[in-house]
Parts: C-alpha cells; structure tokens; sequence
C-alpha cells in the first residue's frame, strides 16, 4: 500500500509540472495589458511545492515551514527566524514582543515614546498606537525617501524607547550607525524589510541590524507565499516572546503535534496556578494565532531559491528606468539610493517637482488610460489619514517633505516580469505625456 501511496504522489507531481507549463502564461503584451506595480513571479516549482504539501494534509506549520524558517534565517544571517500569517501580523508581534515581561526593566510600556516615519505604510506605525504609545513623527529626505540618521539622533528623547523604521521601497536607511547608536543607548530598533529582502547596507543585510526585523509575502513583495510574512531576531529572549504573542500567548513552545519536549510538561509552576497546570495551556502574554500554513511556506522555500535573480532583476530594471528617466529630470526628482547601500527595489518612486506645468493627477490619469499602473507612497502623510484623526501624535520637526511626498509622488513597477521591451513602453507614455509641454 505504502508503495502504491508513493507511485501515485509521484504521478501527481509530475502532471503537476505539465499542469504548470500548460496552463500559467507569465506575460505583459505593454499597450494591451496592464503593466502591474508588482506582481507574482514563479514557475513549476511553487506549484510542485505547494501540491506535495497539500498531499501531506498537515494544515498548519510542518516539514516545509521548518526548512523555509531555517533558509531564511541563513540568507538573511540571523540566529532564528518565526514564521507569520503576514507582514503586518509580523510588524505587530515584533512590537508586541517588546512589551514582554520577559524583558523587565527595559519593556516598552504605555506611553513610551517611539520614532516612527511621518511617510510610511499603516501597519508599520500602527502596533506603536495599539500597544499605547506615543509615535514620534520625523520627516524623510528626498530623494532616499528615509529618515536621515542625523535627524533621528538629534531627536532622541528620555522618553524615546523604540525606533520602528521601514526600508522604503527596498532603499535601506542608514541602518548599521543607527543600530550601533541604538545598542549604545539602550534603545529598541525594529527594522520592517518586509519591501527589502535581499537589500544591503555596509555589505550586510537589512534585517541583521536590528533587534527585531520583519518581512511580508504578500504577492507585491520580493518572494510571495500569497499571505505570510516572519519576524526575524537574533535573540534567543525576543524569539520566545515573539512565538509566545504568536501562539495564542502560550508560554509552552512544542511545534503543533508535538508535546512535553520540555520534559516537565504537568510540573510548571506559573502565576498563581496550581503546580503541575499543563504547560500546553499555561499563557504568558495575551497573544494570537497569526502562524503560518505548511502549504505558504512551501511556497516560500521555492521562492526563496529565486531571491537572488529576483533582487538582481529588480535592480536592473530600476537602472535602466533610471537611466531613461534622466531626459525627465525637469520634471521629476528621481530616486537614489542611501550612501553605502545596495538596495532591493521594490519600485521606481519619482516626485513630480513644483516647478513642474502639470500636477501628479494629471499624469496619474494619463498613465491609467495607456494601462501603466502606479501607486502613492503609502500613505502620504500618515498623520492626515482618517483613520489618525485622533490619535496623539508628537511632531518635533517639520514635515515639508511628507507634505510633498502625499501631493507629488507616486511609484511604479520594477518587478521581475518586467523587461526591457515594457520599460520602452513605459518611457514612450511618459514621453508622449511631457510632449505637450514642450516649447
């Protein structure tokens, strides 16, 4: 029978890989189709993955979730890795394991200060206001799109606990003098990598820098499970804080199907439980269940085998739009990379200048019509959303360029389906577009 089992498995993955190369037609016609901002890029591989996962049936974390957990700590070069549901799960529960008891005198509480970027993504700002604290707004520079080390250390307060930064658009922040200052006051850095896998500073990669890092694998992102992301540390304390929050806020840490590894399974004394309460229900934190399934993660581990020709398309691609893009500077700021950084792009952000005869609307409509797509910059000046209206936020600085970035930038693809055929395309609808302004 078992014999049977394994001949039949076999059939199925080999017409798995026919079922992919008949069936998934990866192609941009540029006129015809929409050219996406971002998008999946795979091939037999993410399929045979996800198919010999699903004919385990183990519907949660399992023998794919082990190795991708494992691959992802060694590329990124951290000592533990806790996969999640998303990157905005993974952004909270890094946060959340900072208020930890595990961590004493230095738990974030509430009320305690924490920097965070004026132009950024939600959810990289929001576990700040959900856990009680205080954000700290500080402006970007253009054309990096980051904070500026020198305006984060010239605004670093008593009260200041944590500092919770993303990479914008795969461009790293000046991550290594950051971290070093951080280590040297005591200060939490959190970095969110969850638009830079693969990115580079001082020869070193974002996420290793930090306490905490995060990723997602949302379908936009350098590698895709569909949903997913993972909180990355090199702290044996914060790993266990973290898979604490993540799993319902048990203090017990076995793998699902797996209990007693600690070999004291009915003799814990926690709280003010009885002795021997079972430690597979004894709870340390009030936690979620934001784990990921076997059936993502075999995603992930095929997807994490293309990182690096995916980061180097990426990297390409914005080249080439940069260098295509320098007949436009009069109308646009184009994007740099931070001193010292190799980037992982994420897309091409340009920032219409004032000086420019036409407004991003304008273009953006434009743009629409001969099916080029784009996004904002998240979301502008995150204070002036809806959803912040009355939340406390401390603005020691000026944000003129967050204002500038929610009026006049925008973003477009750099992914790995694009090529050089679209990026012609692409500059020919810009160029038709700037024509009409043309003495």
């Amino acid at each position: 029978m078992k014999n049977i089992s394994k001949s039949l498995r076999e059939k199925i993955l080999t017409l798995t890989e026919e079922y992919y190369k008949e069936t998934f037609k990866n192609s941009i016609i540029p006129g015809k189709n929409q050219i996406p901002v971002s998008g999946r890029v795979f091939d037999q591989h993410e399929l045979y993955n996800l198919v010999d996962s699903s004919l385990d049936f183990w519907l949660t974390e399992g023998r794919y979730n082990d190795e991708f957990e494992k691959e992802l700590s060694k590329f990124v070069n951290v000592n533990f890795t806790a996969t999640v549901n998303s990157g905005s799960s993974a952004n909270l529960l890094a946060f959340s394991a900072l208020t930890s008891p595990f961590l004493g005198k230095r738990a974030i509480k509430k009320g305690d200060e924490v920097i965070c970027a004026a132009t950024s993504f939600p959810t990289t700002l929001n576990p700040v206001i959900q856990n009680g604290c205080v954000p700290v707004l500080l402006d970007v520079s253009i054309p990096e799109y980051n904070i500026p080390f020198r305006s984060i250390k010239k605004n670093i307060t008593a009260k200041t606990k944590a500092i919770f930064l993303a990479h914008t658009l795969g461009n790293p922040y000046e991550v290594k003098e950051l971290a070093e200052f951080c280590k040297k006051e005591e200060i939490w850095l959190i970095e969110d990598c969850c638009d830079a896998l693969g990115a580079l500073y001082d020869g070193k990669k974002v996420g290793s820098f930090g306490d905490l890092s995060t990723l997602s694998f949302y379908p936009a992102h350098q590698i895709t499970c569909g949903e997913g992301g993972a909180v990355l540390t090199n702290s044996a304390i914060l790993n266990k804080a973290v898979r604490s929050f993540r799993d319902w806020g048990r203090d017990c840490w076995c793998a699902p199907g797996n209990e007693n590894t600690c070999g004291i399974r009915f003799n814990w004394k926690l709280g003010d439980l009885p002795r021997g309460y079972d430690h597979k229900y004894i709870y340390s934190h009030i936690g979620y269940n934001m784990k990921m399934t076997d059936m993502q993660a075999s995603i992930g581990l095929a997807q994490l085998g293309k990182i690096k020709r995916f980061v180097k398309k990426r990297n390409e691609n914005h080249t080439l739009l940069t260098e295509k893009f320098k007949a436009f500077e009069k109308y646009f700021i184009l994007p740099k990379a931070t001193l010292n950084s190799n980037p992982s792009w994420f897309g091409f952000v340009l920032t219409v200048k004032k000086s420019a005869p036409f407004t991003r609307g304008e273009l953006i409509k434009y743009l629409e019509e001969y099916k080029v797509a784009s996004r904002f910059l998240f979301a502008g000046e995150i204070s002036k959303q809806p959803a912040y209206k009355n939340i406390k936020f401390k603005k020691p600085v000026s944000l003129k360029n967050s204002k500038l970035v929610m009026n006049n930038t925008f973003w477009i693809g750099c992914y790995p389906a694009i090529n050089k055929y679209i990026i012609q395309y692409i500059v020919k609808v810009f160029n038709d577009f700037l024509r009409q302004y043309e003495n």
